[in-house]
């Protein structure tokens, strides 16, 4: 899912592609991309466009006339800009026309999750909005305030909308690498000096890869969104080597998502239980580094 330095990017190049150019029109294919009703989207045909900006995980392109069109990727939209484009790919969901050129979405595999609303002034933009803090811009006091209200792991905290804008699987991942804190630990039971660390992992781990980004970028259009980015410490590196310690990064899966750390970094070389492993091993799972080499060579896993 592109999260808060992929989203900014894509906002980056719209900006620079879009504002003061006409929205000419749109054309829908996903029968269940359009997600409101009003105000209706020709509305927004014909007028020029003001503002693009992010909230949270949405691009939302302002019109004049205060209406917004807000976009939300989910896992597998993508977005593409091409200049003078007339005719879409089969697998495009929807294409906007713009007078300098079409934003063209698309969406791999087959369950279509993309959506797009609109909205009309800043308080219906708002009401697209799930309230989680904009950590870039937080100070710290505001941040432990928000990771705070509830006790939840680390790993459920860092991506919950309603807490922090724009933080998914991949970045929180990197984050708590990064501050050296489990995944799994409780926000309730973090020390200041815990706290004051996740804090400055999160505003470097994010500052550091919209850099990347826009550097990788370099003036076009991004087109290579990704969860797995070259360069990234544990995200999407399963068995590979920490970039911090050497040790193996491990994970744990849940559904159709899984979460990477470092257990030498970040647990005290304690594994975290697999749920698919564990059921499976019951009081065999091992519970460190050492103890999961063992295992393995005695089961001949290499």
């Amino acid at each position: 899912m592109p999260e808060l330095p992929d989203v900014e990017i894509y906002v980056e190049a719209l900006r620079e592609r879009i504002v003061g150019e006409r929205f000419e029109r749109a054309l829908i294919r996903g029968p269940f991309l359009l997600r409101s009703i009003e105000p209706p989207l020709n509305e927004a045909y014909g007028r020029q466009v003001r503002e693009v900006r992010r909230v949270g995980k949405r691009i939302a392109i302002g019109v004049e006339g205060g209406l917004w069109v807000a976009l939300h990727l989910m896992i597998a939209g993508r977005l593409h800009w091409r200049a003078g484009l007339r005719r879409a790919s089969k697998n495009a969901l929807a294409v906007f026309e713009f007078s300098s050129g079409s934003l063209v979405l698309t969406e791999a595999g087959s369950q279509h999750r993309a959506s797009l609303h609109m909205a009309a002034g800043e308080e219906g933009l708002s009401a697209l909005d799930a309230g989680g803090i904009e950590v870039m811009a937080a100070s710290q006091k505001e941040f432990a305030k928000a990771l705070r209200l509830e006790n939840h792991t680390l790993k459920r905290a860092l991506t919950d909308p309603r807490l922090f804008s724009g933080i998914g699987n991949a970045y929180s991942d990197e984050i708590l690498h990064r501050a050296r804190l489990s995944p799994v630990a409780l926000t309730a039971r973090l020390d200041e000096e815990e706290v004051a660390r996740l804090f400055a992992a999160t505003q470097v781990v994010l500052a550091e890869w919209v850099a990347r980004l826009r550097a990788q970028a370099g003036g076009t259009f991004p087109e290579k969104v990704t969860a797995f980015r070259e360069g990234m410490a544990v995200h999407g590196r399963y068995g590979q080597p920490c970039p911090r310690c050497g040790a193996k990064v491990q994970r744990i899966r849940y559904a159709s998502n899984e979460t990477n750390y470092c257990a030498a970094c970040q647990t005290g070389g304690k594994l975290l239980a697999d749920r698919g492993l564990s059921r499976l091993l019951r009081e065999d799972w091992p519970r460190t580094l050492e103890e999961l080499e063992a295992l393995k060579r005695k089961a001949g896993w290499g």
